[in-house]
This record gives C-alpha cells, sequence and structure tokens, in this order.
C-alpha cells in the first residue's frame, strides 16, 4: 500500500502559554536565587513572550542581571524563538545558583523577528500595545568574557524557545 501522509499543525496561544509557562518556571528559580525578577513582573514576562510567539513576533529575549555602569551583562538567559526542525522540550531549570549578582540590577532585552519588522508601523504599534507593558528602545547589553551553556529547549506543537546561559567571568 501506498499513499502520502501530510500533518498540520497550528501553534495556539495553549501553546504559547505552555512554552512561556516553561520560561516562568526558569524566572521564578532565578528569584528564588537571587531574589528577582518579582512574582508580578514573572507573569507579565510570561505573557509577553506567549502572544509574541503565538504571532511568529519574538526573536530573542533575556533576562538576568547586568553592570548598568558598563551595560554588561553579569548572567543572562536568552530565550531564542525556535520554528520545525529539532524542537525539545525539556525541564525548566539546571541555573547557576552562585552568580555574582549583588549590587547589579535585574534586566530584560527582547528583540522582534523579521515577521515583526516586515509589519507597518500601525501593525506594529498595534501588537505593541496588545503586550502586557511597554518596552523602551535601548542598546543591548554586551556578553563579553564568560561562559555559555546551550542545549535547552522549551516547545510544543510546532514552535518553542531555544535556551542559552551566558555567566561573567
Amino acid at each position: 500500500m501506498t499513499g502520502t501522509y501530510a500533518r498540520s499543525a497550528s501553534f495556539t496561544i495553549t501553546d504559547a502559554r505552555y512554552v512561556g509557562a516553561k520560561v516562568g518556571a526558569d524566572l521564578r528559580l532565578l528569584h528564588n536565587y537571587y531574589g528577582k525578577p518579582s512574582l508580578d513582573d514573572i507573569e507579565e514576562y510570561v505573557d509577553e513572550v506567549a502572544l509574541l510567539l503565538r504571532d511568529g513576533y519574538l526573536d530573542t529575549v533575556d533576562y538576568g542581571f547586568r553592570d548598568s555602569g558598563t551595560n554588561a551583562w553579569k548572567l543572562r538567559l536568552r530565550y531564542k524563538a525556535t520554528l520545525g526542525g529539532q524542537l525539545t522540550d525539556g525541564r525548566p531549570g539546571s541555573l547557576p545558583r552562585a552568580a555574582e549578582v549583588s549590587g547589579h540590577s535585574f534586566y530584560s532585552y527582547l528583540t522582534y523577528s523579521q515577521k515583526f519588522h516586515a509589519l507597518s508601523s500601525a501593525e506594529q504599534t498595534k501588537v505593541k500595545e496588545a503586550l502586557p507593558f511597554p518596552r523602551q528602545g535601548a542598546p543591548a547589553p554586551s556578553a563579553l568574557s564568560g561562559t555559555y551553556t546551550a542545549g535547552q529547549g522549551y516547545a510544543r506543537n510546532v514552535a518553542g524557545v531555544t535556551r542559552d546561559v551566558y555567566v561573567a567571568f
């Protein structure tokens, strides 16, 4: 018997919230280890990730602690939106517990996807206004000398995020 089989899948807000919840679990671990971000802020970050991921507008989002004087990360979790390919759905966690972040502020930095940049200015504004909080334009913090750990990912259906962790020397 011969034939073809095609699978069509769509990525829903439920799928996006599943992935966002795993990002939120990582952020709650940061809160437990380092006291930041606040639990209220975590919920807003989760909503932001879910909304942008659902519509294909997320490229990367970083969370962590930076030296505001040098604009350099001390500890950074980077999540990169991923479609198709070899998606993995791992367990949240495996974060550094002893990074030197005292005296450094919690910070988040987000970049939008090419799909977002292809929208008109009015459409981009509408997307941003639907998010749980406004973001201000700023230069990206640097991550020059430190260690990177990659390989973690969270996914459901046809999309997800990969995560890398950076810790400065």
